[in-house]
């Protein structure tokens, strides 16, 4: 009798795995594309940062994102049960502010330019430290979006299933996310330490590949710089067109038009839509503070 139980407790075990993994796996897919931005946003967040510093940046913002995670979850799971109107109305505010730093770092690109110290001058600890709680505020914002992503995938589950799916999606996230990252701002690195073991041995491939990721590290970042201020429009605007109800739908109807022509297109007519709208409301947003703090002078 005992070993059948034992037998039953561990085929109940697997099969709970089984639609942990396979829940997961759909809320990964998902959450696909906010995970992008996530990367690309981070990866932004985190560059100018002094060689030495870039491991101790991306690890502080990594622990940050952990914490988001562990006050979003339990947040997301009480809110889904007692007060689930909620999850819209703060998700905008979420988006709007990724509208309002996105639209920010256009009108005053050129101040923040001119307060940044020189490239080969380390930053203070004090704008470290306000680079990395910048970091982390913006991962906030992308962390809910995923978390509210997830927990909408798996809201017909049992609640157990629901803490272990969101669990392991806000782990895997954050480790895969800030690895990534921590690859990426080391690329210069790698490229240096390459092309010196090239010289050293005489191997023309290694000497190759070194200058490549030396010539290659600074495009990147300059290309994710680029890709991450426009996903703080798409992210935001996504955001904002899928809580105004009629917005939506008229996106939702250019979609469909756009589809009988092409599916590039219905797919490009989203993303225009949802820039669009993020463009607007951040500037909105910019405008308004900027009268609010004239009116307080």
């Amino acid at each position: 009798m005992a070993g059948a139980s034992l037998l039953t407790l561990l085929d109940d075990i697997t099969a709970l795995l089984d639609d942990i993994a396979t829940m997961s796996k759909v809320a990964t897919k998902k959450t696909a594309g906010v995970l992008g931005d996530d990367l690309a946003l981070n990866a932004q967040q985190v560059s100018g940062v002094n060689a030495d510093r870039e491991l101790p940046v991306v690890w502080a913002v990594a622990k940050g994102s952990m914490l988001n995670k562990a006050i979003l979850v339990p947040a997301a799971l009480l809110i889904s049960a007692f007060i689930p109107w909620l999850i819209t109305p703060l998700l905008m505010l979420g988006g709007l502010f990724l509208c309002f730093e996105g639209a920010e770092k256009l009108v005053h690109g050129k101040e923040h330019q001119a307060e940044q110290p020189a490239v080969n001058e380390p930053l203070t600890p004090e704008a470290e430290k306000e680079k990395i709680k910048g970091a982390i505020r913006t991962d906030f914002i992308l962390s809910a979006e995923i978390i509210v992503i997830s927990l909408g995938t798996v809201a017909a589950a049992s609640f157990i299933n629901q803490v272990l799916v969101l669990s392991v999606i806000a782990v895997v996230m954050t480790v895969g996310v800030y690895g990534l990252v921590a690859g990426i701002v080391k690329l210069d690195d790698a490229g240096l330490y390459l092309l010196q073991r090239g010289v050293a041995t005489k191997n023309s491939i290694s000497r190759a590949l070194g200058r490549f990721l030396l010539v290659l590290a600074p495009w990147l970042m300059k290309v994710l710089a680029i890709v991450g201020t426009a996903a703080m429009f798409l992210v935001g605007g996504g955001i904002i067109v899928h809580g105004i109800e009629p917005l939506h739908h008229l996106v939702s109807h250019w979609g469909e038009v756009a589809a009988q022509k092409s599916g590039i297109l219905e797919v490009l007519s989203g993303i225009v839509a949802n820039g669009i709208v993020g463009l607007c409301a951040g500037f909105v947003v910019v405008l308004f503070v900027s009268l609010v703090k004239r009116i307080k002078k």
